[in-house]
């Protein structure tokens, strides 16, 4: 495997303060750190990320991933412009493709991933919330595939996550206006899967989070696998693929332990094995 250090130019530092890992229990959260510049994707930021997602990947001990941003204005409003600015011509195509290896990286990750979309989640910001398997959003939080306003496209997968998730017709009325919406039309879109309450977003996302933890960890692994490699093939391929995925939880001890904890009529505690 090609490590993440590889892909980036030598003078990209690998910054540890622009995006933080915080454990909690057998929960991890990712949280971008730079909210005075409503936590924009700058070129360290990106390889920041990727090098979490090489490490987060290999930790199965881990059931599920909340990606944020620092502050309550501001998930992530994309990349960063002033840096593109001053941007060597020649930089800028290798920036874009490792901001669509960041969302790949993302999306691959075995782990559940959940976005907590605390505000703004802008071009860049918000296809980095598509590339996540599940979105919590606090209801004040906007987003927007913007890019055509500044005479470019989505380049890190929103033109093909977008339609895969609210159909061709909707995608194009959002990425050709490129147009801002609010949380309650996300929701209604099937783009934000829950609204928090006001003061509730991180409370919310735990929620979430947890109770994805409490189920069996091959078993959601699995289950994620057959969703992401299924889903878009024709359905006797499909199909295929969730037989090769139910495979890997037959020989589990959790699901031994489950069939035990029914019967014993108690929460089953399963080890990941």
């Amino acid at each position: 495997m090609t490590h993440v250090a590889s892909q980036f130019p030598a003078d990209v530092p690998d910054s540890p303060e622009l995006v933080t890992l915080r454990r909690e229990d057998d929960l991890v959260w990712l949280t971008i750190e730079r909210p005075e510049v409503m936590n924009c994707l700058s070129f360290p930021t990106l390889r920041r990320l990727r090098t979490l997602c090489e490490k987060l990947r290999e930790d199965l001990t881990i059931r599920a991933i909340l990606i944020t941003g620092a502050g309550e204005k501001s998930f992530c409003a994309g990349a960063d412009l002033k840096e593109r600015k001053t941007m060597a011509p020649e930089r800028v195509p290798e920036f874009v493709k490792n901001i669509r290896r960041t969302m790949d990286d993302i999306e691959s990750l075995p782990q559940p991933t959940i976005a907590v979309v605390n505000g703004f989640a802008f071009g860049g910001g918000m296809e980095l919330m598509l590339a996540c398997d599940l979105r919590v959003a606090a209801a004040h939080a906007q987003f927007g595939l913007t890019e055509t306003t500044l005479a470019i496209i989505p380049g890190a997968g929103g033109t093909q996550r977008l339609p895969r998730l609210v159909g061709r017709s909707r995608a194009k009325d959002l990425i050709l206006t490129g147009r801002k919406f609010d949380s309650t039309e996300a929701e209604r879109m099937g783009i934000v899967n829950r609204i928090a309450p006001a003061g509730k977003l991180a409370e919310c996302a735990l929620e979430v989070a947890r109770s994805i933890a409490a189920n069996g960890p091959v078993a959601v692994r699995a289950a994620k696998a057959a969703i992401d490699e299924g889903c878009e093939l024709p359905l006797s391929r499909g199909l295929e693929v969730e037989a090769r995925c139910y495979e890997r939880v037959l020989p589990t001890a959790d699901r031994l332990e489950a069939l035990a904890a029914f019967a014993e009529k108690r929460k089953p505690r399963f080890s990941g094995r």
